[in-house]
Parts: structure tokens; C-alpha cells; sequence
């Protein structure tokens, strides 16, 4: 069993390596190299009272649930569904239907519906590796944009829509919706006060144990060739045949995933960077883990990821598909503790530091862990543009740092240093 793992971790690390010139061959027999140029568009200026209109480009499973959200509570946020993007036929008749879209308003290639004017802002919730490529589309084609987490497949790529973002001034929020639940940004003004003293690390995890195997969808028999777009699916990664496996069970393989640090991870590295003050750019970063059980896929079964900051302290985050119990969320300073409980953030004191502190817990009103007050945000963002969003372009390049140097420190077997001043990898 060690044997097969070390054979198939070192031809992943040579695939691994040779991502750019596969990326750049797959696009040429795509069709898809070239993609249409949007002449970066100017966005609609929308009043306080304008109603939003949105595009939705993948209405899978988390795409739908987007758009349901959006649907239920569209009187309340003055926006609503007006179109609809998939590559798979049964998806856009479902949602057609359900939302009651004229046939224009339903399209198969979401360049299509990005050249649509009366679209505002579009929601992204398709497989990884398309993210970039139809997130950098829609900002030249001047649309706000709501990201699903992780915010790319690539280093490289995350760092070309954060110059973009700041050169178009658009609205781009990652969908990360714990970031929204106020005791994430409670911890972070406790900490900007010192109320903890210097933060010296902290921890959290994401973890699952699902028997049947983490990621492993049902497949809908209805799936056929013939009906959906297999290469435009594909897109950007690697051309393989017709697989409804890849398909529905993405997360699973590297042509479209990180698996846990890219799918899970973002979960807690947002929401803890919130916690620390804002988070940093990060200058070291080590991954260890590996395939223990489950070995019908590409991605680890298990992974422990630290990162190093210039502010001096370290994030520690686990993550398994094997084993649920996971670790406590807690930010460790010189001289306290912060923990979190459902609604406030309690400080504990280190032993040496007890008089000095008191030991408390700040009560939090605000917004829970919430998709629609996430969706909230993003739109409440459009129409005024001096608020910021919760998992803003700052933040979530930031995880996605620290995501891809763990993964590439994972296949590659090395640590990854960075500069985060350059924003370039130091040690390729």
C-alpha cells in the first residue's frame, strides 16, 4: 500500500508541474482559448433602491440553492434571477422551468450570458478549475461578482483577479458565508484592542467521516454525452473522455481540486483571518497528510496545514474525510485565549496573566453563519460602494495563498516560502 502511495504521489507531482502547458493545450482544443473581450464594460450605477438583477453561471446542487435563496428572499433584497447558465441540458430545463425564464434567458455557454446588459451581477458556482476564467469574463464584461469558495484552482490565477478587481473597482465577494456570522468580527476587534496580547497562533479543522467515502455523489443516470457539454465542461483542465464520475464527484481529482485544503479549508482560514484582525499574506507554509483510507481518488483523505505570517505568529488547520473529530477553533495569545460558542466570543486568560485579565465572554448581535445574509452583503455592497464585503478580494486571496503553497508543499514534498510583500513563491 506505501509503495502505490509513493507511485502515485510522485506522478502527481510531475502532472503537477506541468499544469501551465496542459491548461494552455486544453483551451486550444476547446475552443475556449480565446475568450471574448468585454472591452472591460462599465457597470450600471444602481440607486438604493434599484432592484438587482443576477446571472447564475452553474446551477448544480450549490448553484440552485443560491439561486432558491435569492428567490425566496427577493422583495427583501430588491434582486432577482433573470437568467441562467449550465452545460448540462436537465439543469437549465429545471431551473427554466422553475423560475419560468424565457428561452433567451437560458444559455449553455456563459459567455453568452455575459454579454447580456441587463445583468447586474453573476453568481459563479461552477467546478474549480473554470472559476478564474469566467470570474476574469465577467469582470471585462463589468458584472459584480459572487465567487463559491475557493476563490481558484491556482496560485497564480487568484493573484490576477485581485489586480483585476482593484483595476475595475467592481464588487467581488468569495462565498465563504461564515465570514458573515458576527463573532468572527468580534474576535477580530478584540484582538486589534489586545485584548489577548500578541497573537502567537491559532487552530481550527474541518473534518468529516462519511462512509460511502467523502465526495462520492450519487450519479444521476441521466447524464449522457449527448446531452451536456463535455468539453466545455472541462474547459481549462486536461481533455479526458466523457466521465460522469468526474462529473458529479469533481472534488475528488487534481484537474479540478485540492479536495480538503481547496473544498473545506477556506471554511476555517476565512473566518480565522477575520478573528486575528484581517489576516496576512502569508511567508511560510507546510502541508503533511496523505491517502490512509479512502484511495478512489486523486486528493488526501487527510491533511495538516501550518502557515507562517509576518506578524509573527502561525495558523494551524486539519482536515480529514476519515475521522470527524476535529479541533476546537481557538486564537492563542501571550496572555489570552479567545474561544467561540454560538453567540460570543469568550476570553480566557493564560495562568501568569490572570489578574491582569479578566475572563469573559462578549455577547454578539449580528448575523449568524448564513447564505442568504452573505447574498445580503454582496448586494448591499453594489449599492453602496464604501461598505466592504465580508469575504472581500483582500481576504480571500489571502486563503487562497495559503491554499495553493499546501498544496503544492503537499505534492511537491517541500516547505513554501513567500514573499508577501512581491507576492511571488521565493523557493519554486
Amino acid at each position: 500500500m506505501e509503495e502505490k502511495e509513493v507511485k502515485k504521489r510522485t506522478t502527481t507531482r510531475r502532472d503537477f508541474l506541468k499544469v501551465a502547458g496542459v491548461t494552455a493545450a486544453s483551451l486550444a482544443v476547446t475552443g475556449l482559448a480565446k475568450s471574448k473581450t468585454y472591452a472591460v464594460a462599465s457597470p450600471r450605477v444602481i440607486g438604493a433602491n434599484d432592484r438587482i438583477n443576477v446571472g447564475f453561471i452553474g446551477v448544480g446542487g450549490q448553484g440552485t440553492h443560491h439561486v432558491n435563496i435569492l428567490r425566496s428572499r427577493s422583495n427583501e433584497f430588491n434582486a432577482q434571477p433573470i437568467a441562467i447558465c449550465d452545460v448540462w441540458e436537465k439543469r437549465r430545463t429545471i431551473l427554466k422551468n422553475a423560475l419560468q425564464l424565457p428561452d433567451s434567458q437560458v444559455y449553455k455557454d456563459y459567455r453568452k450570458l455575459l454579454e447580456n446588459k441587463d445583468i447586474d451581477a453573476v453568481w459563479i458556482a461552477t467546478p474549480e478549475h473554470w472559476h478564474y476564467q469566467q470570474t476574469m469574463d465577467a469582470l471585462e464584461a463589468g458584472k459584480h461578482v459572487y465567487l463559491e469558495k475557493p476563490m481558484t484552482r491556482y496560485l497564480d490565477e487568484a493573484l490576477k483577479i485581485y489586480k483585476k478587481v482593484k483595476e475595475t473597482g467592481l464588487v467581488l465577494q468569495v462565498g465563504s458565508q461564515g465570514c458573515t456570522d458576527a463573532k468572527w468580527h468580534k474576535a477580530g476587534e478584540l484582538v486589534k484592542a489586545g485584548a489577548i496580547g500578541k497573537v502567537v497562533w491559532c487552530q481550527g479543522s474541518y473534518c468529516r467521516n462519511n462512509p460511502n467515502g467523502e465526495w462520492n455523489y450519487y450519479i444521476d443516470p441521466d447524464l449522457k454525452e449527448d446531452n451536456v457539454d463535455w468539453n466545455a465542461w472541462l474547459g481549462p483542465a486536461p481533455k479526458v473522455p466523457f466521465s460522469p464520475e468526474r462529473y458529479f464527484r469533481w472534488r475528488k481529482y487534481w484537474d479540478y481540486s485540492a479536495g480538503i485544503l481547496s473544498d473545506l479549508f477556506p471554511h476555517r482560514l476565512h473566518p480565522l483571518m477575520i478573528a486575528i484582525g484581517g489576516g496576512e499574506f502569508p511567508t511560510r507554509v507546510m502541508c503533511s497528510g496523505g491517502q490512509f483510507l479512502q484511495h478512489d481518488r486523486d486528493v488526501a483523505d487527510t491533511t495538516h496545514v501550518l502557515a507562517d505570517f509576518p506578524g509573527g505568529y502561525t495558523m494551524l488547520i486539519a482536515g480529514s474525510t476519515i475521522n470527524e473529530l476535529g479541533l476546537q477553533d481557538i486564537v492563542r495569545g501571550h496572555k489570552a485565549n479567545l474561544f467561540f460558542g454560538g453567540a460570543g466570543v469568550e476570553i480566557r486568560p493564560e495562568r501568569p496573566y490572570a489578574d491582569e485579565i479578566e475572563a469573559r465572554t462578549e455577547q454578539v448581535t449580528g448575523p449568524r453563519e448564513d447564505i442568504g445574509e452573505h447574498q445580503k452583503n454582496f448586494l448591499d455592497c453594489i449599492r453602496d460602494r464604501t461598505k466592504k464585503p465580508n469575504c472581500d478580494v483582500e481576504l480571500a486571496t489571502k486563503t487562497m495563498v495559503v491554499v495553493a503553497l499546501a498544496e503544492m508543499s503537499y505534492r511537491q514534498n517541500k516547505v513554501m516560502l513567500f514573499d508577501p510583500v512581491k507576492l511571488q513563491i521565493i523557493n519554486k
